[in-house]
């Protein structure tokens, strides 16, 4: 008989007290083991080296190497550890770098241990862990729809803003044909491939073929990435 799955998750934060009080709360939790914590982006890329963990819960704002600088290095060299951002700012010149950098999962430090824990299971399960703001300011980018406060800031995130609303680009780009570009906008949606199925009337095989061709032709290479993307080009979903 084998025991019940634990996740082994790494803690980055420079700030001594938010770092021990997030090592406190992930010890309550059931199915979670710590296995190291950082005080900076070198000390986190060198405790994946050493503990190999599952998952890093990963500031943004450290000395020495920052949180993106440190996703970007963990994600290349140990792809098999996930980073799930946990941050005080959900601004775009935080959140877009963030997630182009290789995190899977974005939550502000209002996050419950709830929240933390469905964000941990959800990257572990291949899925993407975004806080309901976070994905709520997506899909407001997404539809063109900026939120209030974030005038200007898609050019900070290094793109020259979606396709407005009812204006659709003529042709996917990177050679996506629609139904692609569709399944890619389902996905920034927060879909999952079974409700990406249903919506599509589909089977979730079908709806896996084509999120893996979109993803070797865009080269994202998750799907917190496939987000940023379809943000990047004014790719939405299909009407309900």
């Amino acid at each position: 008989m084998t025991g019940p799955t634990v996740t082994r998750v790494l803690v980055a934060d420079d700030q001594t007290v938010v770092r021990e009080g997030i090592v406190m709360l992930l010890g309550l939790l059931p199915g979670i083991e710590v296995v190291g914590a950082a005080a900076d982006g070198e000390e986190a890329v060198a405790l994946v080296a050493r503990h190999r963990p599952d998952v890093v819960l990963m500031d943004l704002r450290m000395p020495r190497c920052d949180g993106v600088e440190a996703t970007r290095r963990i994600r290349a060299g140990y792809p098999g550890t996930e980073v799930v951002v946990l941050t005080t700012y959900a601004d775009d010149e935080s959140l877009f770098p963030a997630l182009r950098a290789g995190a899977r999962g974005y939550l502000t430090k209002d996050a419950g241990g709830e929240e933390i824990a469905r964000a941990i299971a959800d990257v572990r399960s291949g899925a993407a862990g975004l806080s309901p703001q976070v994905q709520l300011r997506l899909l407001e980018r997404l539809s063109g729809e900026a939120a209030p406060g974030t005038a200007g800031a898609a050019g900070a995130a290094g793109s020259s803003g979606p396709v407005p609303s009812g204006e659709p680009a003529a042709e996917p780009p990177d050679g996506l044909t629609a139904r692609e570009a569709e399944v890619l906008g389902l996905i920034a949606e927060g879909l999952s491939n079974t409700e990406i199925a249903r919506r599509l009337y589909v089977s979730p095989a079908t709806v896996k073929t084509h999120i893996n061709n979109l993803f070797a032709k865009t080269g994202v290479r998750d799907r917190a990435q496939a987000v940023a993307y379809a943000f990047r080009h004014g790719i939405t979903g299909s009407p309900q």
